[in-house]
């Protein structure tokens, strides 16, 4: 006891500062100190392992769109599914300090940010996390201790909340925490109980949940009892530090089941922290957010900032900086990992905060453009030393955001030039058309509440009930792709509850070494070992059960595999089992994962299935060496890809299967022609040496170790398999070695060739930009690469065959529309065909100036051919003031070219032509003389023309066109002049 009050007094001493919100702000902490003390506490005092933060963009979870709790990163330990040999599976008590996201999804504050003092998209969250370790006596008293005696805040403005029970649920009061903090010492009058809502907390619609204990701070102290203020959405009584006790899994029917491990987790957000620490009433007010202020009022040169809300605030001002400042520190995070603005998901929620970001800087503080940018540097200088991936990445961080300014405020000027235009068109008393907004809206970024402003402004308003129809058909429609999540599969997904029984029945984990079981036969085939097997347990339904009848689809456990499961981005084998001595009855393997140490097979019972059985496996080796060679290649393509473009090109992701490989990877800018041929050479050359492939594995505090170690997830199983290409791991994990750094050598639980030479060929038949600075190429190897390179050959002869001909320039426009047609033809096929995508980029280049010639030489022709005709019909008609005619021409666009050449070579005319067509329609053109406006509409002419052949016709007062029937041509061109002398 006396060694733990001393390491308790070292810890206090430790902290350079101290603080009680009743004395003044002199002397307070700075957040620095007040985030340091809080890792150190549960570091040092209570025996926590601190970790780093994760990054904001998540891990293996497509559902989330940022990272935007401090459990995130442990969901895996919560739901029972982390691989028991993994580095996170061996904590037990830890404490971090970690950034956060909420914009978008469930959790989004975005539009409530800057209308108060308290919201925000980015926060860090400080957290310390039990794992089936202690619960909540612990849990509160280092809660408790933290508070009142390193932070030292008064302990008569703290008050706790606890689960009060709920009857539907069958849930009583959680009297045991409740007992804890009146141990503690908590007044009576302090401890209240709040229902479901608000001390009830759940990961999602099922999963783990449990009771929530939550401290509240009374900003007015005093000595008054501010207990009916809790949870009352009072800015005097807010909660800083929420405790939650895992210790229920709710079900998909909705009822509550005791989990087997129980946990803590907890959440206190350090800006509402360290505002009641340095005796504020506003997080803004905080050294957390005032230096940005200050760079904001320094880059705009407006009134500073006075922290005003609501209608006190004239002008926004006040809003504007909050959102300024609130909106970049967001950029700065989530540009740093990775989430870069874009079209869709997460890089879409960026785009919005960044535009938001810059219309109030543009449009309420008046700054000048780049003033967004500016603010980085001080952003690094507030949270660099906690997250020192910022101050690495600030250059970056910068040029994107200019860029994305630049492109924005690009927009915004085309958007208001169409909002103009639209307007201009539409006839009174109606509507803004619903389909040119939700364009805007949705090709330009343009925001909702600028567009709906600019039409108040000329007194017109949006068409909503089609707007919010065409936006609900967006979000259908989105709902029905890949991206919503389908629904999980329930046989292949052990839930907690099963994992838990698995484990206190004591069935081993898979031993799946077997999967890495195959050689090279004499003659260069693989060969892979045989596999037998007893099946442990059968999953079906969320539940164990030790027999499933026949035609039904189950997931089976079994003691051992050579099949692989799904994981670090390869799909999973296929293939087949049989039972012991039932050669001719097959039981289809569909699918396999990996989940919690055990491998699912995903089978159809076409016999009743029982545990005990014995069984034999058999992989489906074609599609299994298939998926072996894209993973060696997608290797292969990760280091070509650093070699051509340099070794800051970081892996953002990766899908292999059987028919092609799919990589995402940091990049500056597109990738060149150049560069793409540069990285299949290089690619294709270490296969032309037919390197080893060497394998092991080893620590994962020895891997580590390795110079230039290629890898993008910290949940690998400890020890960890490396992966090296051509030299031996052995070679590379000696302390000096730079051979990593000339070869490939990743962490990898992939299955892969073992020589580089069965690879064959790559080919990248896919490269594009998903957001600004990450690129996907996709690639095929082998046959496939082989028969896209004869494509692109092909195609490439096809082009050459159009560019002769072009040069050859026939003087007939039907031959040269044909030669147009056809290299639109090929622009489709060029776009749409498997070849390497080096090679289309450079197709795309010739046949774009192949169109752009073609239309130029259709053009010119036209316009000959329009002079002719109208030569003609001038000195026929001797600059009469009405010219009505009908003259022979291939398409409309050369009849409104032969009008637009009469007109201009005799000012004061009025022309009218007809031109019947071999399909026995009739085209018509016409243009009005100025002189005749206004009572004289040449829309009205082609009106009343096409009329009367049946037809139809548009356009404005001075120029028009239509067409009609060839049977009412006479009365056509009878009713032309009769129309034109009434109105002359």
């Amino acid at each position: 006891m006396a060694a733990a009050g001393r390491l308790r007094r070292r810890l206090l001493l430790a902290v350079p500062w101290r603080c009680s919100p009743r004395r003044g702000a002199a002397g307070c902490p700075p957040a620095g100190q007040v985030r340091a003390a809080f890792l150190r506490f549960f570091q040092e005092r209570h025996g926590h392992r601190r970790l780093p933060s994760a990054p904001v963009r998540p891990r293996g979870d497509p559902r989330l769109l940022f990272v935007n709790a401090g459990m995130n990163q442990f969901k895996p330990v919560f739901l029972g599914t982390v691989h028991p040999r993994s580095e996170l599976a061996q904590h037990r008590r830890v404490v971090n300090s970690q950034k956060c996201v909420r914009a978008g999804g469930k959790h989004n504050d975005l539009e409530d940010v800057g209308r108060d003092t308290y919201h925000h998209t980015f926060f860090e969250m400080l957290g310390n996390w039990s794992f089936g370790d202690y619960f909540k006596e612990e849990a509160c008293s280092m809660a408790w201790e933290l508070l009142t005696e390193v932070y030292e805040i008064p302990r008569d403005r703290l008050y706790v909340t606890y689960f009060g029970g709920d009857s539907s649920l069958g849930l009583s009061a959680d009297e045991e925490c409740r007992d804890v903090w009146l141990r503690l010492g908590v007044p009576a009058s302090h401890v209240l109980p709040f229902p479901l809502k608000d001390n009830f907390w759940e990961m999602g619609d099922t999963g783990p949940c449990g009771p929530c204990t939550e401290i509240h701070y009374d900003h007015v102290g005093g000595g008054r009892n501010a207990a009916a203020l809790v949870n009352q959405g009072s800015p005097d009584v807010v909660e800083i530090w929420n405790l939650v006790f895992m210790q229920y899994s709710r079900e998909v029917e909705g009822n509550l089941l005791p989990l087997p491990q129980h946990h803590v987790d907890t959440g206190m957000g350090l800006e509402r922290l360290v505002t009641v620490l340095q005796n504020k009433r506003s997080n803004y007010d905080t050294d957390l957010f005032t230096p940005i202020l200050d760079a904001i009022h320094k880059g705009c040169g407006g009134p500073r900032y006075q922290g005003l809300v609501g209608d006190a605030d004239v002008g926004r001002v006040n809003m504007a900086y909050r959102v300024v400042a609130d909106h970049v520190r967001t950029l700065c995070v989530c540009i740093t990992d990775g989430i870069y603005p874009g079209l869709s998901g997460a890089e879409l929620v960026l785009r919005r905060i960044l535009r938001r970001a810059v219309r109030f800087c543009s449009e309420v503080l008046h700054a000048p453009p780049g003033l967004l940018a500016s603010l980085v540097p001080t952003v690094v200088e507030v949270l660099g030393d906690a997250y020192p991936e910022l101050t690495k990445n600030a250059d970056q961080i910068m040029d994107i955001i200019n860029e994305n300014e630049a492109a924005f405020l690009s927009s915004l000027e085309r958007g208001r030039r169409i909002i103009e235009q639209t307007v201009q068109q539409m006839e009174p008393s109606t509507n803004f058309p619903a389909e040119v907004a939700w364009s805007l809206y949705g090709n330009l970024g343009f925001p909702l509440d600028l567009i709906d402003l600019m039409l108040e402004e000329k007194g017109i308003s949006l068409d909503s009930a089609a707007f919010d129809k065409l936006a609900l058909e967006d979000a259908k429609r989105k709902a029905g792709g890949p991206q919503a999540g389908q629904p999980e599969d329930t046989n292949t997904r052990l839930d907690v509850h099963s994992l838990a029984q698995l484990r206190s029945n004591n069935v081993p984990a898979t031993d799946d070494s077997l999967k890495y079981a195959y050689t090279l036969g004499q003659h260069g085939q693989y060969e892979f070992s045989p596999c037998q097997a007893t099946i442990l347990m059968l999953y079906r339904d969320q539940s164990l059960q030790k027999e499933v009848g026949a035609g039904q689809r189950c997931g089976v456990i079994l003691d051992r595999t050579n099949f692989y499961a799904e994981q670090g981005g390869q799909a999973s084998d296929r293939g087949y089992m049989i039972r012991l001595g039932q050669q001719d009855i097959l039981f289809p393997v569909e699918s396999v994962r990996l989940c919690g140490g055990y491998v699912i097979h995903e089978v159809t019972a076409v016999e009743t299935l029982r545990a005990g059985d014995q069984v034999q496996l058999f992989v489906d080796e074609a599609q299994r060496l298939a998926c072996m060679t894209n993973h060696t290649a997608t290797h292969l393509l990760n280091f070509a890809l650093r070699h051509v473009l340099g070794n800051n090109t970081e892996q953002r992701g990766s899908h292999v299967t059987a028919e092609q490989l799919r990589f995402d990877f940091d990049t500056k800018g597109p990738v060149t022609v150049e560069q793409l041929q540069q990285v299949e050479q290089v690619v294709q050359d270490v296969i032309k040496r037919n390197e080893v492939v060497h394998m092991a594995e080893v620590p994962l505090t020895l891997a580590r170790r390795v110079q230039g170690l290629r890898a993008v997830d910290e949940g690998y199983p400890d020890p960890v398999r490396i992966v090296s290409l051509g030299v031996p791991v052995e070679s590379v994990l000696t302390c000096d070695s730079e051979a990593a750094m000339q070869t490939s050598v990743e962490l990898c639980c992939g299955t892969h060739l073992l020589q580089t030479g069965a690879v064959e060929d790559l080919a990248i038949i896919s490269e594009r930009q998903l957001v600004k600075g990450i690129s996907r190429v996709i690639a095929v190897t082998g046959g496939q690469a082989k028969q896209a390179r004869e494509a692109g050959q092909c195609l490439a002869m096809e082009v050459d065959s159009v560019s002769l001909r072009m040069k050859q320039r026939s003087t007939s426009i039907p031959e040269m529309q044909k030669l147009s047609k056809e290299v639109g033809q090929l622009t489709k096929v060029v776009a749409s065909t498997a070849m390497p995508q080096w090679q289309r980029k450079e197709l795309q280049t010739i046949l774009k100036a192949l169109q752009r010639a073609a239309n130029t030489a259709i053009k010119k022709l036209e316009m000959q051919q329009a002079e002719e005709k109208a030569q003609s019909l001038l000195a026929k008609h001797c600059s009469q003031p009405i010219i009505i005619d009908t003259v022979p021409a291939d398409s409309l666009s050369i009849l409104m070219k032969v009008v637009n050449q009469l007109c201009d070579k005799s000012p004061g005319t009025s022309v009218l032509l007809l031109s019947p067509q071999v399909s026995g329609e009739v085209l018509c053109a016409c243009q009005v003389s100025k002189n005749c406006l206004p009572t004289f509409s040449a829309a009205d002419w082609a009106v009343a023309v096409c009329t009367q052949m049946e037809g139809k016709a548009g356009g404005s007062p001075v120029v028009a066109k239509g067409s009609g029937n060839a049977k009412g041509m006479q009365g056509a061109l009878t009713t032309a002049l009769e129309f034109a002398q009434s109105k002359l």
